[in-house]
């Protein structure tokens, strides 16, 4: 694997030649790319030294070449270790000033970053937001350590040990598991029109959309996100296709999925819509009237596409369906879930737990994956990427023992 170990300026930075060696040790073809004031703290014979490669911050060495571009384009993972408060506000700025963040705007490739810094820096709202800013764009934050800094301070901001940054990382420097795959994704939430400024929505996200976007891309697969409504940004290198309604998702799906290897349908899509859409604003006539609103029903995308399959050797051989559900007194979350699996047809069906402060809106997830193989299922909690990862991982498994899947 290619990586480029971007190292920015700060005490830490002789962490990362230890996570030079590891990664060199590993296999991995290693480009180093510091920034200019890191040779205050390691200069550039050691990182040439360990990584038997070139190294420069200036953009004019080997022009010819034209590094700042060709670097992040053949990078399969690019690494900021570590990442000063400086680096992360320009690179969630859009500022390329030198190789490195030049490198960050040409690559395609999954970014992690760890952050090292001073408590005080850390926890400030401008680093606050710039960390918010980077991960809505699908780049990974490793959570900084606590611990002696620099001087007698001691707190959040340390770089975490070079093996620890290693075995988080290590799930993207393997063999890519989707490699040579079409996915299609849809996410968010969709929005049935009432009226020219009203609609009936619900609560979703896209937060768990985009994570599979992002789990999907890591993990190789070539992949279109088809977003409904999202309040996160899909993540690079990504194809993004739009749609707002049922209706319009219904249409953009039929017409994408065809060709593509697997169909995930995390989006939220409304059961129901009115039935009539007003031209006008629904007015208030007098202080007591309300508006009677009829609904009928959305069509059944993922039992609609499942069925269509049958009759069209073109359309994902693998099918994976998620159910936002609640409990009752009539069966719970997991009833439910295996009962929507049975009717669906799909091969697999992801299903969580919703309600005002469970899945939508939050970062984090639980979920079950049920199997029409009557597999074992299998569960996963944590972050909305941790869990997206893990259905990635089950989706590649199935691949495998799935005859139709690769075309």
């Amino acid at each position: 694997m290619r990586i480029v170990l971007g190292v920015s300026a700060g005490i830490a930075a002789y962490k990362s030649v230890l996570l030079l060696r590891l990664l060199k040790e590993a296999g991995h073809h290693v480009d180093v790319i510091p920034t200019a004031k890191v040779e205050n703290f390691v200069g550039n014979a050691t990182w040439e030294a360990l990584s038997g490669n070139r190294v420069t911050s200036n953009v004019f060495d080997a022009v010819e070449s034209v590094n700042h571009v060709r670097l992040g384009q053949q990078a399969d993972l690019v690494l900021i270790v570590p990442a000063t408060a400086d680096l992360m506000a320009k690179a969630a700025a859009g500022i390329a000033d030198d190789l490195l963040t030049g490198t960050l705007l040409a690559t395609r490739a999954p970014v992690v970053m760890a952050p090292a810094m001073h408590t005080e820096m850390w926890q400030h709202e401008a680093t606050r937001a710039n960390v918010a800013t980077l991960r809505a764009r699908g780049v990974t934050i490793i959570e900084p350590a606590s611990g002696r800094l620099t001087g007698k301070d001691s707190g959040p901001g340390r770089l975490p040990e070079p093996e620890d940054i290693f075995a988080q990382i290590t799930p993207l420097l393997s063999t890519p598991i989707l490699a040579g795959q079409r996915v299609l994704i849809t996410a968010g939430g969709t929005r049935e029109p009432l009226d020219p400024v009203r609609f009936l929505g619900n609560r979703s996200s896209g937060r768990q959309g985009v994570a599979l976007a992002q789990a999907a891309r890591d993990a190789g697969a070539e992949v279109t996100l088809l977003a409904t409504h999202l309040e996160v940004a899909p993540p690079a290198g990504v194809r993004l296709v739009h749609a707002s309604s049922a209706l319009e998702l219904r249409a953009a799906v039929f017409a994408e999925a065809p060709g593509h290897d697997v169909l995930i349908m995390n989006a939220a899509v409304a059961d129901f819509r009115p039935a009539n859409i007003e031209n006008s604003k629904i007015k208030k006539r007098d202080e007591h009237s309300a508006p009677v609103i009829t609904l009928v029903r959305n069509p059944d995308i993922l039992a609609e596409i499942v069925q269509a399959r049958a009759q069209d050797a073109t359309l994902p051989s693998l099918i994976v369906g998620f159910a936002a559900e609640t409990g009752d007194e009539q069966g719970s979350v997991l009833d439910y879930g295996r009962s929507k699996l049975a009717r669906k047809g799909c091969e697999m069906l992801v299903v969580n737990e919703v309600g005002a402060q469970l899945t939508f809106g939050q970062d984090t997830n639980s979920i079950q994956v049920l199997f029409a193989s009557q597999a074992p299922s299998v569960q996963a909690t944590g972050s909305k990427l941790e869990v997206a990862r893990v259905v990635i991982e089950q989706i590649a498994s199935a691949i495998i023992g799935h005859p139709h899947v690769t075309k």
